[in-house]
């Protein structure tokens, strides 16, 4: 675990690599005392540097072709100390705090290896200094449990910064970082490892280090809720299902709000078996409710006032003798009846269960997320989340998630889609046409609502990155929509 500190002043002679940020053409830096000083295509100022050896440092990066496009980097050895390595990278012209958190992040992924980093970026605002920091947690992540290397060997990293209340700003924003990092570490965990079992009883550790009230319902507990989504997807595993809810209540709370997280640690389809192809990512299935439960934890140690409860609906859908059947009907504790016609479609009969619950204590809103359709990835990508529901708290998260430079879209939930999930011989069915499958599902996770304020956050694709790194996203588990969430909830406290 890296350790960060923060002050305005620094001894590059300290330091095995320098970050700092080089504006492209256009762009103006501001300095640290307030003064205006036109920096057009230049690095960001070294205190140590004086003019003649910044302008040769420049002159070596337009050599390089390097103009301080947004995070294109650049290696350079430090002027005055050989030893010290500098890593210039674009911020653009007009840096947002989109381009300052992906560019911190690039910056560190290649400044992995060094003990000791000092950085120096433009961050001359709260939120700027939010943003680099943010960029530096995320962007230094990397997933070592099989490995046998660790994360990044302690490294010691000091963010150069004169902003007035730094370091509460640094200390606001870790806990923040450091829960998307323990979502990313939580997904990219295999099944064997992550199971029902082990997923609750990491819940209930970090729900009572983190101060927060627990409630578990299993074995007879779900048949006497009558959780018929929850036992009816995890009747083919050797791991019994489990509903948990965890809750963080602060004393002057302004809002009540109910989250619930999909948590199907592995999912292989059912007897609607999934191809092989699409299997070697499932044990991702369960994001939704590490979601969930971290942005209750990380509300509760921020001590944000707001009450808020995460339904955790933890299952595995596995092939076996005692697994749910297509045709097989279930009854859910409101008397709704669904006939499982697709027991691929299994995240929306877990989820069912936890909003029931939810809706049973009348909070002001309730906001579930879940890796839940294919469909989610074919409307929007692999990088944009789909929000849907009531129009209010749809906005509202939309809002949030602009804040914190997510990728959030509403899409709409037409009535006529329901047509497309009546059965034969029940209420219900669980899975309906094809085309717009995920409006359909969030149909289906709407007539568990009660009619409440809700949405309904699908993140299928965005979830987990296929592809390489970028800017302070790494590869594998992404830890999408924890920072908004959490936002919405900063919100809600006010």
């Amino acid at each position: 675990m890296s350790h960060f500190e923060i002050s305005p002043e620094y001894r590059p002679e300290d330091f095995d690599a320098v970050i700092l940020a080089l504006r492209s053409a256009d762009g103006e830096n501001t300095r640290a005392d307030g003064s205006d000083t036109p920096q057009t295509g230049k690095i960001m100022p070294l205190p140590e540097l004086s003019a003649e050896e910044t302008a040769l440092l420049e002159t070596h990066l337009r050599t390089l072709g390097v103009q301080g496009e947004a995070s294109r980097i650049a290696l350079l050895p430090h002027p005055l100390f050989p030893s010290c390595l500098l890593i210039c990278v674009g911020v653009g012209a007009s840096p947002t705090g989109e381009d300052l958190r992906n560019a911190a992040g690039e910056a560190i992924r290649r400044a992995r290896g060094k003990n000791r980093v000092a950085v120096i970026f433009p961050a001359l605002s709260e939120k700027d200094l939010k943003a680099v920091t943010e960029g530096l947690m995320l962007g230094k992540y990397l997933y070592t449990r099989y490995t046998g290397e660790e994360e990044d060997g302690g490294q010691k990293i000091h963010i150069v910064s004169a902003l007035a209340g730094a370091k509460d700003i640094l200390d606001e924003t870790v806990p923040a970082a450091n829960a998307v990092n323990t979502v990313r570490d939580l997904t990219n965990t295999p099944a064997a490892d992550l199971n029902p079992d082990t997923f609750a009883q990491i819940a209930l550790d970090e729900a009572r280090d983190a101060g927060c009230t627990v409630t578990v319902y299993e074995g007879e507990a779900l048949i006497r809720e009558r959780l018929a989504g929850l036992l009816a997807v995890g009747s083919g595993s050797q791991y019994a299902p489990r509903l948990i809810r965890v809750q963080w209540s602060a004393e002057n709370a302004k809002k009540n709000i109910a989250l619930v997280g999909k948590g199907i640690t592995f999912d292989t389809g059912g007897y609607c078996l999934k191809p092989g192809g699409h299997m070697t990512t499932m044990k991702t299935d369960m994001c939704g409710a590490a979601t969930a439960l971290y942005a209750v934890l990380t509300a509760a140690r921020l001590r944000l006032a707001v009450k808020v409860c995460a339904w955790l609906c933890i299952a595995e859908n596995m092939v076996s003798a005692t697994a749910s059947r297509p045709d097989d009907v279930i009854t859910y504790r409101n008397g709704t009846s669904v006939e499982i016609n697709n027991t691929d479609a299994e995240g929306r009969l877990v989820m069912a269960d936890g909003l029931l619950m939810a809706a049973e204590e009348k909070p002001d809103a309730i906001i579930d997320i879940a890796t839940l359709t294919g469909a989610q990835t074919v409307a929007l990508g692999e990088r944009v989340s789909a929000v849907m529901g009531t129009e209010s708290v749809r906005a509202d998260l939309c809002r949030a998630a602009e804040e914190t430079d997510e990728l959030l879209w509403p899409m709409p939930l037409p009535a006529h889609l329901k047509t497309g999930l009546e059965s034969d011989i029940a209420d219900l069915k669980n899975s309906g046409p094809r085309s717009g499958g995920m409006l359909v599902a969030g149909v289906f996770l709407r007539e568990f609502t009660g009619g409440l304020p809700w949405a309904h956050i699908d993140i299928a694709g965005p979830a987990f990155n296929r592809e390489k790194p970028y800017g302070c996203t790494p590869k594998g588990a992404t830890g999408v929509m924890l920072r908004t969430l959490l936002r919405y909830l900063e919100t809600a406290a006010r």
